[in-house]
Order: C-alpha cells, then structure tokens, then sequence
C-alpha cells in the first residue's frame, strides 16, 4: 500500500532566551507564576532582523545538511507556520524555496495558526498520495510572535507564552519508515473573531492612530466570553480528534506512545495527558520555547527522535489547537512499518 513517511526534521531556535524572570518583569506577573502555572521557564525571542523566512531557512539547511539532500530532489514546499511573515499580503513559501536553492517545484502556503503541524501532515499526506509524481515535500513553518505582545495588555495575557523558532520535515513517498496515519480535524468559526491583531487589514487599515493606539499586536476583544464559550467545549474536542485520528490508524487512545501537543499552561497540558491516558513521561512540554504557532508539535518529534526516546512501533499522537478555532491531530507511526 502507498504511503507517506517523515524521512528527517530538524529545528532551528533564535539565540536569545527570555527568561522567565524577564516575562514576569515585563508583564508584571511574578516569576514564581509564569514558571509554575504559565509553564515557561523562557522561551527564545528573534532579532529584529529574524524573521519567518530567516528562521524556516535555517531549520531547512540543517535538515538538508544533516541528511545530505539535494534540492534538486525537492518537488514542493509547504510553509505552515505563522501568518505574521516578513511582509503582509505575501507569501513566504517561494522565497524560501528560492533561498534554498529549490528551482523546479511548486510551492503551498497553508494560512493556519497553532493547530499547523497535523493539519500541514494531513495535507502534504493527502496530496502526495493523490500525486504520485511529487515524491518528497518539504513542509516548514516559523514564528516570530513574541514580537506581537503587548505584556500590558491583560487581555491577551494567553499569548505571553508566545515564543520564536522554526521546524522543518521532510516527507517522501513509499518512505519505509514513520508513516504518517490517521488524521482529523473540528473547526468551529464561531470563535473566529476572538483572536487577532485588531489593525492592519481591511476592517481596520493601517493609520497614524490605530499605531498610537497601539492597535496592532495581538488582543482578545472580550477573554471572559471567549473563556466562557471555550472552556466547556475544548476538552472534549481535543480528545475527539485524537480518538478519530487514532480509530483511524486502527489503534485506540490507550495505544498513544507519546504525545506531542502545542506548549499551553501547565495545568491544561496536564489534563489533556490525564484524560488521553498518556504516560506523563512521554508527553513532551516545550517549557523552554513557550508556545510558536504551528512549529510546536513537529519540534517536540523533533526532540523525541533526537533524545533516543522513541522506538519501533510507537504511536505517537500529535496535537494541536489554534485559534479560528480549530483542533487537530494526526498519528505517525515510528519506525519501519
């Protein structure tokens, strides 16, 4: 049976670590709460220089270098991550196709926040296998969202976790080894203008007074409805997806290995591992990247592979939820199959 496997990622993390103690000075919060129910012991913040395409680069070249690819064997690129890119109305894709040496592929640009990783998987899955001609695909994504907080603002205290990186994979056809399987995905729009950065596109155009106004970082417009709406329903979305996707690779939630997610409070990663079942243990929390739009889930593989803690066979479920708000999963299965 054809398939598609993750032939190799890698990452890339900006050299700069803010530290707990700098967030909670910033935000006013105390360190002793950002570490303990924040989760974040720092998380890595770009130059003002770095950006998407920056970062998305960097974490390909050492993938390329690490494995010796040739781009020339590349037939597309996906980039998944954040939507905040080097310039607005643009697409960061080609030009990281082009920096990277990529000449004769066509590239995707998937506009999709927190719940990337699954959904790109999904997707350069699908259309591999209904393509037979595109053999390998690389899929990347980047962000740089820590340069949209405004730690002032206690309405969007939810995004002081935000952090900068970049992961990068490489997915071939009839790959023999870490397949991906099942996948499912819930969207629900009625949550869609919870989360934004309120100026800068056609609602609100870009002006003298929407910066003054300090209008163009990332704000929630009302956090106790959204919260009141969220709450009662998101659990059980994530265990939704996860369970389909798992039905769907002919396992069960008892047969996750290990568990990649997006980096969230303490107390919710907690509760999600709880109610999926999953050994703690093989739970991976990003404590010291924070939160980085559609990176974390592959980065968290990434680090897994990279420590020797998986094995052959192991299930290993990623999740992820962004706002919109869409929740995600796909499974891959480690190993030769």
């Amino acid at each position: 049976m054809t398939s598609v496997g993750i032939a190799a990622t890698a990452s890339y993390l900006p050299g700069r670590w803010m530290t707990a103690a700098e967030i909670g000075a910033a935000s006013g919060i105390p360190e002793d709460v950002i570490v303990e129910k924040f989760g974040l012991r720092g998380k890595h913040v770009a130059g003002e220089d770095e950006h998407v395409s920056d970062m998305s680069v960097a974490a390909a070249d050492r993938l390329f270098e690490e494995q010796g690819v040739d781009p020339g064997e590349v037939d597309a690129v996906v980039y998944y991550g954040s939507t905040w890119k080097d310039h607005s109305v643009w697409q960061a894709a080609p030009y990281i196709a082009h920096r990277l040496g990529i000449t004769d592929a066509f590239v995707l640009e998937l506009d999709y926040v927190s719940c990337g990783t699954p959904v790109a998987l999904r997707v350069c899955r699908d259309l591999m296998l209904a393509e037979p001609q595109l053999r390998t695909v690389l899929a990347v994504a980047a962000c740089r969202e820590s340069h949209l907080i405004d730690y002032t603002n206690e309405r969007a205290r939810f995004t002081y976790n935000f952090g900068d990186g970049a992961v990068a994979g490489l997915l071939r056809r009839d790959h023999p080894s870490n397949v991906i399987l099942g996948c499912h995905t819930i969207t629900d729009g009625s949550f869609a203008l919870d989360v934004m950065v309120p100026a800068g596109g056609s609602v609100e155009p870009a002006s003298h007074a929407t910066v003054d106004a300090g209008r163009h970082t990332l704000d929630v417009p009302d956090p106790r409805s959204m919260k009141e709406r969220l709450d009662p329903i998101s659990m059980d979305r994530f265990v939704t997806v996860a369970r389909t996707a798992m039905e769907r690779s002919g396992a069960s939630l008892e047969d996750v290995d290990a568990l990649c997610g997006i980096h969230m409070k303490r107390s919710i990663h907690d509760a999600i591992v709880a109610e999926l079942g999953v050994d703690p243990d093989r739970a991976v929390y990003l404590d010291d990247t924070g939160h980085m739009s559609g990176v974390d889930p592959l980065l968290g593989l990434d680090r897994l592979h990279r420590a020797g803690d998986l094995a052959a066979g192991d299930l290993v479920l990623l999740l992820a939820a962004g706002t919109g708000y869409t929740w995600a999963s796909a499974v891959v299965r480690w190993g030769p199959a």
